[in-house]
């Protein structure tokens, strides 16, 4: 005899009171309170199949309100996928499958780290937003190979955070009718119930964002949560939110519908007492064998999956090229003949020789990656015309046109960022968000979140410095690059003109550990001169751009607009009989990454005395000049003023290099 909806649901309730017992901490409260929407989800709607994880078509399934994770694992053990009782066992332990947030690349299933609240659901929307690009590009009559629903659960604080609005208000006016998103309207929060400090129409606040709105469903009633799916998936023209009313810690007789069930174990005594509530026997972690063969979801799995191959079997006959271009960039590779056309793109670059400001240079260079690789889509937070991002070749997103490389972001930094990240974390593209600089602290979590995860995102970010100008000291950045660069994973490219600026990109799109940061100026800056082995060694992070001959008297490193300050400045000192080597060290993260042989090659250890040149906080570079080297830098905010008077004022001026390799001889 089949096993009851709730009998399923209990399993989920009792393995997350067991293991959050077992571990002495994490949530049981949002996992009793979500098995009943869970277990009608999984079992009856959710395409996907636990021996192959990575299918392309699956259906994906993010718990935004990732504190939760006992939740997702419990899913994902029982329906069979490869997380056994033992990594249950070991939730929240050192180098378990089951950390006590779910952590995308940890476990199978997870399909991205979600634990700061409302990134999830941004990260939801990017990937439904993937869903739909894709689907455009690939699908042809007959061959719906890209056809799947992007679910998402989230709860009151999800849906507090900002960056939900920036979000959904996106996901609505895009039309993303294959996203459906749970609301999880238990009323409580980490400091009890909402009602002191969240008190929205939210049903209302979604309607306005265009949203289908399905109020007022029982969470614990199994056939009115199936009936509010039904109704979400049917409407191809409206993200979908499901309103369900829920009591948190749902079983707990003595705790449940409390802050108390939320992040802390629930007791011997109460889980006792809940396991007689929910009738519930067994023993901790205990799933009985009818129970776990309901939910067994891999012969299931493995159907939808089998037709889903032989579906694109048919496909690969039918288009060979473009299903050969599917599985590319599923895979995340490069055309093959990438290297050679990266070569041939940096040589013309410097035969040109142009002086353009680098965020010119980064248009350019998006001109000729364009054509190549159409997996490359991104957009601006409302700073296109400044950020440079469009190029000849760019069609705008729109409901109209989805089959689109630029989206248009609005003043939606942080929602910019995670949506972009959900893209990445959806397969098929290289996504690229643009801001200015200074507004890289709106996203800047996201922008953690992509290196934590080791996602290829590409954050653009202009007007790098008090080279802004007369826009004064709000949008000036001074911490930001020495913050940036301490993001592990974070690759951070400031090139000092246009040849390193198109291999910024190129090495931006390349790079398959982590996000990266290009970051451009606002400012003209001339063309530096370069023999075949310096346009090689760019690509190593830094490079010699000058030298001497012998061992030279001092180093100049800089970056960026810099990077002319030091070059004139090592002229100057020659003249004056004093050599000086100039680094250039556009990507520090790539250079610390290059073997012991050449980096010592680069920056000689006998060389103390060193001068680094950037105009931001000086604090990043004392590891590279040492004790007796000096930092040219800004540790203080800017002012409003023409970007020329504004450098002579803080010291960026030839002179002012000079006399500081002086003051060290």
């Amino acid at each position: 005899m089949m096993p009851s909806r709730r009998k399923l649901a209990n399993a989920i309730r009792a393995l997350a009171m067991d293991a959050v017992q077992e571990a002495k901490s994490g949530h049981p409260g949002a996992p009793m309170g979500m098995a009943d929407i869970a277990e009608v989800l999984w079992n009856d709607f959710l395409r996907h199949d636990p021996a192959d994880p990575r299918w392309p078509d699956r259906d994906r399934f993010v718990l935004s309100n990732g504190h939760g994770s006992m939740l997702l694992y419990a899913l994902l053990h029982l329906s069979g996928y490869a997380l056994s009782r033992d990594d249950l066992q070991q939730f929240r332990q050192l180098h378990s499958k089951t950390p006590g947030h779910p952590e995308y690349g940890m476990t199978p299933g997870v399909e991205t780290t979600t634990g700061p609240l409302g990134q999830g659901l941004a990260n939801a929307v990017g990937m439904a937003l993937a869903e739909r690009l894709l689907a455009a590009r690939f699908n042809r009559r007959e061959f719906s190979i890209v056809d799947h629903f992007t679910y998402a659960f989230a709860g009151d604080g999800c849906l507090m955070e900002g960056i939900s609005h920036e979000v959904c208000s996106l996901a609505g006016t895009w039309q993303l009718g294959k996203l459906i998103v749970f609301y999880d309207d238990n009323g409580i929060s980490i400091d009890g119930p909402v009602q002191g400090w969240f008190t929205d129409d939210t049903p209302a606040r979604f309607e306005a964002y265009g949203w289908q709105v399905i109020r007022n469903v029982d969470g614990h009633d199994a056939d009115a949560v199936r009936e509010a799916i039904q109704l979400a998936r049917g409407d191809a023209n409206r993200p979908s939110l499901i309103c369900c009313k829920t009591v948190i810690g749902f079983g707990a007789p003595n705790k449940q519908g409390s802050e108390s069930t939320h992040g802390a174990p629930l007791g011997p005594e109460e889980i006792a007492a809940a396991r007689e509530r929910l009738g519930w026997p067994y023993a901790p972690f205990e799933i009985p064998e009818e129970i776990a063969a309901a939910w067994d979801g891999r012969e299931r799995g493995g159907r939808l999956s089998g037709r889903w191959r032989a579906l694109f079997a048919r496909y690969r006959e039918a288009h060979p090229e473009l299903a050969a271009e599917f599985e590319r960039r599923l895979a995340g590779d490069l055309p093959a003949d990438w290297s050679q056309t990266c070569a041939g793109w940096v040589a013309d670059v410097a035969a040109q020789g142009a002086n353009l400001a680098t965020r010119q240079a980064s248009q350019k260079a998006l001109e000729r990656l364009g054509p190549v690789l159409p997996e490359l889509v991104g957009g601006s937070a409302d700073l296109t015309h400044s950020n440079l991002t469009h190029w000849s070749g760019s069609v705008s997103f729109s409901t109209e046109r989805p089959d689109a490389n630029s989206i248009a972001y609005g003043v939606r930094e942080f929602g910019m960022a995670a949506i972009n990240n959900g893209l990445a974390l959806h397969g098929g593209f290289v996504p690229f968000g643009a801001t200015f600089l200074v507004f890289s602290d709106y996203a800047r979590n996201a922008i953690r979140m992509a290196a934590l995860m080791r996602q290829r995102s590409i954050f653009v970010l202009t007007h790098d410095s008090i080279g802004l100008g007369e826009d004064g000291p709000t949008h000036q950045p001074v911490e930001h690059l020495a913050s940036l660069r301490l993001i592990p994973n974070l690759h951070l490219w400031r090139p000092c003109d246009a040849v390193e600026s198109q291999v910024a990109w190129q090495q931006a799109v390349a790079y398959r550990e982590g996000p990266s940061a290009l970051v451009f100026s606002r400012q003209s800056c001339p063309h530096q001169g370069r023999d075949a082995a310096q346009l090689e060694a760019i690509h190593r992070g830094g490079y010699i751009l000058r030298d001497t001959p012998g061992t030279p008297d001092a180093l100049i490193l800089a970056t960026g607009s810099e990077v002319a300050l030091a070059m004139a400045a090592a002229e100057r000192l020659a003249d004056e009989g004093v050599t000086a080597r100039v680094i250039s060290m556009p990507c520090a993260e790539a250079f610390a990454e290059q073997d012991a042989d050449y980096r010592e090659r680069v920056l000689p250890s006998a060389v103390t005395r060193r001068v680094a040149v950037e105009a931001a906080h000086p604090l990043y570079w004392r590891a590279f000049v040492g004790l007796q080297g000096r930092v040219i830098g800004l540790d203080r905010f800017g002012e409003s003023a023409p970007a020329a008077a504004l450098m002579t004022h803080f010291g960026f001026t030839v002179d002012n290099v000079v006399a500081t390799v002086r003051d060290l001889l």
